[in-house]
């Protein structure tokens, strides 16, 4: 069965520093909805600019992490900053707009979308799309402040980019297993969650935390408004620049309605990987992400709440494709297996895909990803499918409908 992994004196510190200081300003911690809207406005007329629908979210929100998260002090601090955090973003955004309504409702270019179940190659994929400097995608610091990246150029941009890098070498710190799973860094291309979710409706969100009761909420949930922000964003970020952006995100499975009505045209890349490998892999990295801010991690309760999750999403996507939406978009359907032996001939695919003419040197152009990216650089990511109580021909059979 998965333990968690041993934390290092760093973290234990860390952690150790966050009880204290709990103690001391219980206030950074407090998880409660009218306290944390409070402190994300930091301006008259803020509360009036958070996104439409806020409320709601930030009550399940916080409410799911208080009660389902099992979150010590350090989980709680980051849980009360990513609540801040998102609503922040919804005031950044609509201040642009009043600013300068020309440039924010001006939609980008129809991006190219990667998406797939957890673990299913599409950080490998998008990654490799982005190093094709004919191409764009986002970096961390430009999701997470896209409106302020966007009023930046040159020296400005690279030392704010280069400032982002300490939130990334902290969670290295805390949780060093995590780069062997999904090393993250601030030029290294990220998801699209880091700036979507300012009315708090987020599938990212239970990456990190157990949310059971907040999970079972947003599936109820219309993302339609959370797409459409996020193409306003593209188009801020993407002023004045003509490249076309590549974007990815596994939760984008669940969601594949909203984003072809926010982004019609665009190309969705959707990856496929045997379906036990895909659910206990996810299950590894969520618990080790979760053991970061939780002391108390169940590896079954992970393991369910992965396969479970992955149904869902996997369900939608597959009534997406007989609805009307699904002519507004491309999908291309690409398995884990042939990346992997081929991710030239999976290139040459995407760009037919996109309508784009690829790099002149296939092979090469992998090569030198590959070189400057080896795959096991930061270490092997180990896992078995009972290590989270998870039987592989019960997995195979329940998800036989979507197997390909």
């Amino acid at each position: 069965m998965w333990q968690p992994p041993e934390r290092t004196a760093a973290a234990s510190a860390a952690i150790a520093a966050a009880d204290q200081d709990r103690l001391a300003r219980p206030d950074r911690y407090l998880l409660d909805a009218d306290h944390l809207a409070s402190v994300a406005a930091r301006r008259d007329g803020d509360t009036e600019r958070f996104a439409a629908g806020w409320r709601e979210g930030l009550e399940r929100y916080v409410e799911s992490a208080s009660e389902d998260g099992r979150l010590n002090a350090f989980g709680m601090a980051m849980a009360a900053r990513t609540a801040v955090s998102r609503l922040r973003s919804g005031v950044a955004l609509s201040r642009f707009r009043e600013a300068n309504p020309n440039v924010a409702d001006r939609p980008p270019t129809p991006p190219i979308f990667i998406t797939g179940g957890w673990r299913s190659g599409t950080t490998f994929l998008f990654r490799l799309l982005a190093s094709d400097p004919h191409l764009r995608a986002p970096l961390p610091a430009e999701l997470a402040e896209p409106m302020s990246m966007a009023s930046l150029s040159g020296e400005e941009r690279e030392r704010r980019i280069d400032a982002s890098a300490a939130a990334h070498d902290m969670l290295h710190v805390l949780n060093p297993t995590l780069r062997a799973i999904h090393d993250s860094g601030a030029r290294l291309p990220e998801e699209c969650g880091l700036a979507m979710g300012a009315d708090l409706r987020s599938w990212s969100l239970s990456a990190t935390t157990r949310l059971e009761s907040y999970s079972e909420w947003l599936a109820g949930q219309d993302l339609g408004p959370s797409y459409r922000d996020y193409a306003s964003v593209l188009g801020v970020l993407g002023d004045g620049d003509d490249r076309r952006w590549v974007l990815k995100a596994p939760p984008h499975l669940a969601e594949l309605g909203a984003l072809a009505q926010a982004f019609p045209g665009a190309v969705v890349v959707i990856l496929h990987r045997d379906i036990v490998e895909t659910i206990a892999s996810g299950a590894s990295l969520f618990a080790v992400f979760r053991s970061t801010y939780s002391d108390d991690v169940d590896p079954r309760d992970v393991g369910r709440f992965q396969s479970d999750q992955t149904e869902l999403w996997m369900r939608r996507a597959h009534e997406l494709r007989t609805s009307a939406l699904a002519s507004t978009i491309t999908m291309l359907d690409v398995d884990y297996g042939d990346l992997v032996s081929d991710p030239a001939g999976t290139l040459d695919r995407v760009y037919a895909a996109a309508d784009r003419e690829p790099p002149a040197d296939l092979e090469a152009f992998v090569a030198d990803f590959n070189a400057a990216h080896p795959r096991h650089a930061q270490g092997t990511h180990r896992y078995s499918p009972e290590d989270f109580g998870l039987n592989p021909a019960e997995l195979r059979e329940r998800f036989a409908e979507f197997a390909r």
